[in-house]
């Protein structure tokens, strides 16, 4: 798979950043594609890969009603003529309950809706039940799973080769992190002198911390901060709301609350607080989450 459009470096400015010595810039990944944009796509190119070395029938993923990676896996189908189904966490729900999944259904990919205790079920087993395989009439045999959240090896690969695309030296490559399979790729390319930064936007200290080393080798070149989950996943508050507006007015750089708006949000806080040595170069990554539907 070639990159639809490479990614490029902006940088930041702001008074903060020369009052501490310090140089923040974006790798904008949501720009190189406008559904598979952001982290989705690297962890999503060497699976497709993988689906038609293997001649699988059917691409079948996990995800919540708002999935960015349900949305892009969907896209990706559409694109490279892919059969995919999207096991939905929430039997309440159907292909118009919001414009995320009525994209997905667009795309052709088939939802299938579970209730919470069955897609428990389904996602751990990585396998569909018999009432699932009798409504799409095949079996598990055809099937090529990618986890909820895409984490496996073959995304950890894809994310490996995100640093190559910042074309100036830095100290620090920093990004939000859910399932720590884009932090694991970006840990296996970096230099000696480099080091990966990770903001967690959930609760997951320490087991967080294990997954990741357990998809990058044991690589140890990395720090999670727990300090700005707002709460867990997808939990915000006025205070991160406020900031992703200004954000957006000062820089003319969208984010959301859920993964870059807590990203950015710390990273001004950490450097308020001098967690950066003065002199620290910073690439921070807009992992997408931010898209516009057609209507």
């Amino acid at each position: 798979m070639k990159i639809p459009q490479s990614p490029v470096v902006v940088k930041i400015k702001d008074s903060i950043f020369s009052e501490k010595g310090i140089s923040l810039s974006v790798l904008r990944l949501d720009e190189i594609h406008p559904f598979i944009s952001g982290n989705k796509w690297y962890k999503l190119k060497y699976n497709i890969e993988e689906f038609f070395r293997l001649k699988k029938e059917y691409l079948v993923t996990f995800g919540g009603a708002y999935s960015n990676h349900i949305v892009a896996t969907a896209s990706a189908g559409k694109e490279y003529g892919i059969k995919t189904i999207g096991i939905i966490r929430g039997d309440e729900l159907t292909e118009d309950s919001n414009p995320s999944l009525r994209f997905a259904a667009q795309c052709g990919m088939e939802l299938l809706f579970a209730t919470r205790d069955e897609y428990r079920q389904l996602r751990n087993s990585g396998l569909l039940n018999v009432r699932m395989i009798s409504e799409l009439g095949t079996q598990n045999s055809e099937l090529y799973i990618i986890p909820e959240g895409g984490p496996n090896a073959f995304a950890v690969q894809g994310c490996a080769e995100i640093p190559a695309s910042v074309n100036s030296d830095f100290d620090f490559i920093c990004c939000a992190c859910g399932t720590g399979a884009t932090l694991a790729g970006i840990t296996t390319a970096l230099n000696e002198n480099q080091q990966a930064i990770g903001v967690s936007v959930l609760h997951g200290e320490k087991f967080l911390e294990n997954n990741i080393l357990k998809m990058n080798g044991d690589k140890n070149n990395f720090r999670l901060i727990h300090d700005y989950s707002f709460g867990g996943y997808a939990k915000s508050n006025d205070e991160l709301d406020s900031f992703c507006n200004t954000f957006l007015q000062q820089h003319h750089l969208k984010i959301e609350p859920v993964y870059t708006g807590k990203l950015f949000f710390a990273l001004y806080n950490l450097i308020k607080k001098d967690f950066f040595s003065r002199g620290s170069k910073i690439i921070a990554l807009h992992t997408g989450g931010i898209t516009s539907f057609p209507q």
